[in-house]
């Protein structure tokens, strides 16, 4: 097997690897550690990456810059990292009395690291969302070679060659705060069935390839959502304004058109670039009110619309049963919803509810996106296809040992993704439901984009791949393109070689995004619980370690560590499957699922550690 350099360089791009590690997202056997240690060795003697000792590289960016605690020892400084899972330390070169236990963000140099920032505390939003940034050296401006081409671009639209949609009722449904509107929707029945229109805003007639607005693009990977802010992956004027489907104006898309039968069965699909209008922006919960709660008030203002919103709901549950009878897994995870004041600062945290109107646009979003990649695989054109391969078997048995222990059939006589789809559909409405989501998840490998396509089996999809979001996903414009390029002249804008690439690369920008986006919601709740010290509230099970079990208060949507050194009405011990925990005295067992009392003990925003004491069962 031929090992890429450049595949290399990307996955250490910002961060440090074992060898081991980068064999194993590589997909390496053990009869190519050899190779790779060679090209290791190579990019390391050519300053490409950096030998860090103990089997460990990293990449350029990461090597000039570091995050973690300011410590002292004698006379000498160093940054101890700030991650419970690295146990890393580098020397402060010329210190100048820098605060002890302080955060600090440096930049590495021969003979260690100078500090650049220090960051006393994360006391407010602002400070956590600044270190988070330049903890995962997300950038926040656009250069001058980007500013310079926005300044050039036409906000006049060309209409040439392009289908006028301009006279169906497309509308957005997005959330209430959203700005970058990327997908309309319209639908009419037809004789024998439906047809949709899917209209994805067309990013790359703005976006050229190799422009500085596309490298740029490319770089960031996606946009990053903050609970008060965005880093866009695209400049505002394009990503809120030119490209957004904003209400009652013209604007230009690619339009995916689905001629379905009266049972939700696609006859057939076409792809042409267009030009819509939107006549109306709606969020989540006016459609909700609307057509599932049947608001008289709102069906009121929304009735030039009722009939079409009810027509997609027709057709969305249609779409809902062919997707559980061919097998797919509908999890059920709420997000954490950050409510804020007027002064920005946190007023709670709420499980986001998921309603019957996401699931419109999410079976919308997904049919497009099916379609496009079967006309892909059907013309044998070479794309992004987004994949999710099977689980692996050791994780389905522990999962398996989970359910057993919460007394849940595990549906034996039943195979492969159905057997997943019944367990999932045993447990709603229960107290366990996001428990048994959340470990399931946990179950299954992550999801990424790839030029090989290997189907995705979560949704029970032999081809599948992202179009529906130019304008915050980066893997999204690359297939407008590759589609866009075939229709017009049959060739495609890239090679086999750059489309792998980019598959790794975006691959891996999606798991730094994810992760930077992951820290900042979990140090913001954190700060949130600092005022409910002392405060008793109930909560559930989620987890459980060797060192202690964590619990999911029920009021407010933040989970904490309760440490068994902390308890001493008996000892604690975990078993070994990871489910429960007993008091070896009283022989008490909690399991994961009980419902517990705890009290805030710690809310510690620097360490990211949030600390319950258990007060016993509810």
């Amino acid at each position: 097997m031929v090992i890429k350099e450049k595949i290399i360089l990307n996955l250490l791009k910002n961060k440090s690897l074992k060898m081991d590690e980068i064999a194993k997202r590589l997909g390496l056997k053990k009869r190519n550690m050899e190779n790779l240690r060679k090209v290791l060795l190579d990019l390391s003697r050519r300053g490409e990456i950096t030998y860090l000792g103990r089997g460990r590289f990293c990449g350029r960016e990461e090597k000039n810059r570091i995050t973690g605690f300011i410590r002292k020892v004698g006379k000498v400084y160093f940054l101890e990292s700030d991650e419970k899972t690295k146990n890393s330390y580098v020397i402060v070169s010329a210190p100048q009395n820098l605060p002890q236990d302080a955060l600090g963000v440096g930049e590495r140099k021969k003979n260690g690291c100078e500090i650049i920032r220090v960051f006393p505390s994360l006391s407010t939003i602002e400070d956590i969302r600044e270190f988070v940034i330049l903890k995962y050296g997300l950038k926040d401006r656009f250069g001058h070679k980007v500013e310079k081409e926005i300044k050039k671009i036409e906000s006049e639209l060309r209409f040439d060659g392009r289908l006028d949609l301009r006279h169906l009722r497309h509308v957005t449904i997005d959330g209430e705060n959203a700005k970058d509107f990327d997908d309309a929707v319209s639908i009419e029945r037809r004789e024998g069935g439906y047809r949709l229109y899917v209209s994805i805003a067309d990013v790359g007639y703005y976006v050229r390839k190799k422009s500085a607005l596309d490298e740029e693009a490319k770089r960031r990977g996606m946009s990053v959502y903050f609970p008060d802010s965005v880093i866009p992956m695209l400049p505002k004027v394009l990503s809120d304004d030119l490209c957004s489907l904003k209400p009652k104006r013209d604007r230009l898309s690619f339009s995916v058109i689905i001629d379905l039968d009266k049972k939700g069965n696609v006859k057939s699909a076409s792809f042409k670039k267009s030009v819509i209008r939107s006549v109306k922006r709606l969020t989540y919960e006016e459609v909700e009110r609307a057509i599932i709660e049947k608001d008289k008030d709102e069906r009121k203002r929304l009735r030039g619309l009722i009939k079409d919103l009810e027509l997609m709901k027709e057709l969305t549950e249609k779409l809902l049963e062919i997707r559980e009878e061919r097998g797919s897994l509908d999890f059920d995870l709420p997000e954490p919803e950050i409510i804020l004041d007027m002064e920005g600062d946190v007023k709670d945290i709420l499980r986001s509810k998921r309603l019957f109107s996401h699931r419109i646009i999410e079976e919308f979003m997904i049919l497009a996106n099916k379609n496009v990649a079967e006309f892909f695989v059907k013309n044998k054109i070479p794309a992004l296809f987004r994949v999710h391969e099977e689980p692996e078997t050791t994780k389905l048995k522990s999962f398996e040992r989970f359910l057993k222990s919460l007394k849940i059939g595990t549906y034996e006589h039943e195979r492969g993704i159905r057997r997943l789809q019944r367990i999932l559909e045993e447990v709603k409405g229960k107290p366990y439901e996001f428990i048994v989501n959340r470990v399931l998840l946990r179950s299954m490998k992550q999801a990424r984009y790839s030029v090989e396509n290997k189907g995705h089996y979560g949704l029970g999809l032999p081809n599948y791949l992202h179009f529906t979001s130019p304008i915050r996903r980066y893997p999204d414009l690359v297939c407008h393109r590759i589609l866009d390029f075939f229709l017009s002249v049959r060739k495609i804008p890239y090679t086999y070689e750059e489309l792998e690439y980019l598959g790794e690369y975006l691959s891996e920008r999606e798991r730094v995004i994810m992760e930077a986006e992951r820290e900042i919601e979990d140090r913001i709740r954190i700060l949130f619980m600092k005022e409910c010290m002392g405060e008793e509230y109930l909560g559930i099970i989620t987890h459980v370690a060797q060192f202690g079990f964590f619990v999911e208060l029920l009021d407010i949507f933040v989970e904490g560590l309760v440490l068994f050194s902390d308890l001493t009405d008996d000892y604690y011990e975990a078993k070994g499957d990871g489910t429960s925990f007993l008091g070896k005295k009283r022989k008490s067992v909690f399991r994961l699922g009980d419902i517990v009392k705890v009290k805030v003990i710690s809310a510690d925003v620097e360490r990211k550690t949030l600390r319950f004491l258990l007060l016993g069962r509810a």
